[in-house]
């Protein structure tokens, strides 16, 4: 049985709270937030037992799930790390990738198991998707949400689109040769709206756009391949393959629903969490992964930043 201990009550640490209890191999300890109010209320109404310090929860527990807003994630995960517990930490897992390679550093050298909450990886039309993908030649994504306060402490490229960019590396495989992007802030201090082209190396080329003041909600990705292509709805989670035919020497294209799975996306990726935790099997996102996307979000908001 594994003791776990979460950091951060707010929405998503209520869900996190939520799936480990009915979890097999988790036993919550209880957790830790830093808003005294925050924290007697979740203790009454989850009867789950608030910790008075992060420490203290740390010290408690086999492993850490980190819910926290972005800016508290370093700080806590190299806590954690330190004193040789397994982690979790939701996307971003850093503000910028100097921390990421040092929280990688940190957890190779302590041989714990540390993991990336990037959730998208297990949409069930990301799934449906992703086997049949192995030469994609062009990706388009387009991620768009109506404003919500929640998320808005770091810029939209760490808030939403880092689940494009994480989701592109995934699939691509290549390093990146060439970024250009632009950027702009409306209603907060940091970029509310981005858009990114990625190449490749291999040939490749994703087109990226974020926004958090949009009408309405959108997570959409459509990967070209010779031949194929799919597009994949994150929020309806669903998938289409379109397969190009040629009849009589004329191209046509049919289309083709893939079958999806009726999962919890962030209830599989702690389940693989413990996986790892009890037999050392990385099939999730791993930190190192998770740092090679925060070098691409890095590497976009430098370039947004020059064009401003």
């Amino acid at each position: 049985m594994i003791r776990v201990g979460i950091l951060g009550a707010g929405h998503l640490g209520k869900i996190h709270m939520s799936l480990l209890k009915n979890l097999k191999g988790f036993e919550i300890i209880g957790f830790y937030d830093n808003d005294p109010e925050v924290s007697a209320k979740t203790e009454k109404e989850s009867g789950t037992k608030s910790f008075s310090s992060a420490q203290y929860l740390i010290n408690a527990c086999d492993a850490i799930d980190i819910v926290t807003p972005t800016p508290f994630h370093f700080e806590y995960a190299s806590m954690a790390i330190k004193a040789a517990k397994h982690v979790f930490i939701e996307k971003p897992i850093t503000i910028n990738s100097a921390e990421a390679k040092k929280l990688v550093f940190l957890a190779r050298e302590a041989n714990i198991v540390a993991h990336a909450g990037h959730v998208e990886r297990f949409n069930p039309a990301f799934l449906a998707a992703e086997s049949q993908i192995d030469r994609p030649v062009f990706i388009d994504c387009r991620r768009i949400a109506t404003y919500n306060p929640r998320g808005t402490d770091v810029s939209v490229v760490l808030d939403l689109m880092v689940h494009d960019i994480d989701l592109v590396l995934h699939l691509v495989k290549s390093p990146v040769k060439k970024i250009s992007a632009t950027g702009s802030a409306v209603l907060c201090p940091t970029e509310d709206i981005a858009e990114a082209r990625i190449e490749f190396d291999n040939g490749c080329v994703a087109t990226i756009s974020a926004s958090r003041v949009a009408t309405h909600n959108l997570r959409k990705m459509t990967v070209f391949q010779k031949e194929n292509y799919f597009s994949i709805d994150f929020l309806e989670k669903a998938a289409v393959k379109s397969l190009v035919e040629t009849e009589s020497d004329v191209k046509k294209i049919t289309h083709q629903k893939l079958e999806t799975q009726p999962i919890n996306a962030i209830e599989r990726e702690l389940q693989l969490f413990a996986g790892a935790i009890n037999h050392r099997r990385n099939n999730a996102v791993t930190l190192e992964e998770a740092y090679n996307t925060m070098k691409v979000a890095d590497e976009i908001l430098e370039v947004i930043k020059k064009n401003l």
